[in-house]
């Protein structure tokens, strides 16, 4: 084995960090990266199950263990035979961890997470050629009864603007022509920064710095904390595409009190409806959670519902995963069974909002950009397959033709 090869599970963030480790560990030969995800203990369980694997397929390799799973529990995978080091969030983003990685040092370097003050901020030059992701923001100073994600990843911390507007700049001038903000909870962006900006004021600070990138892509907010700059600029800037990822997570108000989330049902419905209105057309992916302890039928119902009520396109649906430590492991839990039919149901209702989003599509014309040859994205992020080659990094003008049920045709 010549190249490091990295295993990634989990969010988009964690792909963005691996991205940067490869860059960190350049130089090392025979090197096995495991980079984990923590938000499920079904997560955990398929982090240990990569391991195994990758240790059978790389029988003299250093394998390296960090990400998320890594940080909250660092002793599970210590207890792991097939483990050469953990490394926590902090560590595996430091250089001095790569260049020192086969000297003598700790077999387990992970420090306490809720002492880091400043996001780390790492350069890449994105994923293939076709749209790069900026890492803004880290951590989260919520405190959800379900998620154990704070204790991976710390307090929230942010990138100065400065900052994040050269990074942007460099990656355009290398022919990106999207660029995604990507962070733990974005709108959250700023709050420790002087002047407390919002994440409004970096949005259209890039816009406005960066006048030659052509899109600009939030990968997801919490819709009770977006900003009347943010709300402009949905309003007002093109370039800001017309997709937002929400982290909604129920459809049920006591459901979302017992969370320790922000928000009510009716904040949720009065979001979609004022972007909509300032945006006609936009589209809505949301995050939702099933059988959350103390869920009945009926408040489950209020989150199905909410797929309708809200006009969402794109659902993340999550069965709910007990994470101990976490306040809701100590209330009444919702039998599995439930928890897996109620899921089950929320993703067929996806699936219909999906296809009703897919045929309202044929007919129209969108500037699409091209991750493959023969697949692409619209500005509202809904997949396009084409028939014959495109150039792939682009942005092609294409009339929607069909849908097969899950992707747009041109």
């Amino acid at each position: 084995m010549s190249a490091p090869v990295f295993a990634t599970l989990g969010c988009r963030l964690n792909a963005y960090e691996s991205e940067a480790m490869k860059t960190l560990s350049a130089g090392h030969d025979n090197l096995v990266v495991v980079n984990t995800c923590a938000v499920t203990a079904e997560a955990v369980r398929k982090a240990k199950q990569e391991i195994r694997k990758l240790r059978r397929e790389h029988p003299d390799a250093t394998l390296v263990v960090t990400g998320c799973a890594a940080q909250t529990e660092p002793e599970t995978f210590a207890e792991m035979s097939e483990v050469t080091r953990v490394l926590g969030n902090a560590e595996k983003l430091a250089p001095a961890t790569w260049a020192e990685l086969k000297g003598d040092t700790p077999r387990v370097q992970v420090d306490d997470i809720m002492a880091v003050t400043r996001a780390a901020a790492p350069v890449i030059d994105g994923f293939g050629r076709h749209r790069a992701y900026v890492q803004v923001q880290n951590g989260c100073d919520h405190r959800c009864t379900f998620c154990i994600i704070p204790f991976g990843r710390g307090n929230s911390r942010s990138v100065p603007a400065d900052q994040v507007v050269d990074q942007i700049a460099r990656l355009v001038g290398k022919g990106f022509n999207e660029v995604v903000l990507t962070g733990v909870d974005l709108t959250s962006w700023g709050a420790d920064l002087d002047g407390a900006p919002r994440l409004g004021d970096l949005v259209m600070a890039i816009l406005r710095r960066v006048p030659d990138l052509p899109r600009l892509r939030i990968s997801s907010i919490d819709s009770i904390e977006a900003d009347p700059r943010l709300m402009e600029a949905i309003a007002t800037e093109p370039r800001l595409m017309p997709h937002l990822h929400l982290s909604l997570q129920h459809g049920d108000t006591l459901i979302l009190k017992r969370m320790k989330r922000r928000h009510s049902r009716d904040d949720a419905i009065r979001f979609c409806q004022e972007a909509r209105a300032l945006r006609p057309g936009i589209a809505f992916g949301a995050d939702i959670i099933a059988g959350f302890p103390t869920e009945t039928e009926a408040q489950f119902e209020n989150s199905l519902r909410l797929v309708e009520d809200c006009g969402l396109t794109f659902l993340h649906v999550f069965p709910y995963s007990r994470r101990p430590g976490t306040p809701a492991a100590r209330m009444p839990q919702v039998a599995g069974p439930a928890i897996r039919e109620r899921a089950a149901r929320l993703r067929a209702a996806g699936e219909a909002a999906l296809a009703r989003h897919l045929a309202n599509e044929v007919g129209t014309t969108h500037r699409i950009l091209m991750e493959r040859p023969r697949m692409g994205r619209t500005e509202r992020f809904t997949e396009v397959a084409f028939a014959t080659d495109q150039p792939e990094g682009r942005i092609v003008t294409a009339v929607i033709t069909g849908h097969d049920g899950t992707h747009l045709q041109a």
